[in-house]
C-alpha cells in the first residue's frame, strides 16, 4: 500500500443519505432502488447520526412484527464510526479492525465536515494489497473459539 493512499482515495463517492424521519419501508426501498445493503442517515441539519442497514431493518423491525412504514430510520441509530476523508489508509483499516466494522463513512472535517463517502469490503479490495486483506478478514470475521 503507498503511504499516500488516503480515505479519499480508497471511498465510493456520491453517498446517498436518508433522513432521519424517513420510514424503514421508505429505506428499504431506497436501498432496493441503489442496490446497496446500507445506507446513510443524515438528521435535520445534513449531518451523519447514523447508518442502517437491510438487517438493521429485518432484524429490529420485521423480525419483531413491527411495520417498517411505522418506523423511523433514526430511531435504529447507533454508535456511529467514520473516518476523516485525508487520513491515510492504514488508519481506515485500524478504524476498521477495531471496531469490526464492513462500512466506514468518509467525513471532510476541512470541507465543513460533512459526509463526502463510504468505505466497504469492496474498496479495500480494489485498493489495498491481498495480505492487507487477509489481515482483514481474519480480524473483523473473526469467531470466539468454543
Amino acid at each position: 500500500m503507498s503511504e499516500k493512499l488516503l480515505a479519499r482515495d480508497i471511498m465510493t463517492g456520491g453517498v446517498q443519505c436518508v433522513g432521519a424521519h424517513e420510514s424503514l419501508l421508505d429505506v428499504a426501498r431506497t436501498m432496493r432502488d441503489l442496490g446497496v445493503g446500507c445506507l446513510p442517515i443524515c438528521g435535520d441539519n445534513n449531518r451523519l447520526t447514523g447508518l442502517i442497514t437491510d438487517r438493521d431493518i429485518v432484524v429490529k423491525c420485521c423480525a419483531e412484527g413491527i411495520d417498517p412504514a411505522t418506523v423511523q430510520a433514526g430511531s435504529l441509530n447507533a454508535k456511529i464510526h467514520w473516518i476523516d476523508a485525508e487520513a491515510d489508509a492504514a488508519d481506515v483499516l485500524t478504524n476498521m479492525e477495531q471496531h469490526q466494522i464492513k462500512r466506514l463513512p468518509v467525513i471532510d472535517v476541512k470541507g465543513g465536515h460533512r459526509l463526502v463517502g463510504m468505505i466497504t469490503e469492496a474498496d479495500l479490495a480494489k485498493n489495498l494489497s491481498d495480505e492487507q486483506i487477509a489481515e482483514f478478514v481474519s480480524v473483523v470475521y473473526a469467531t470466539a473459539q468454543a
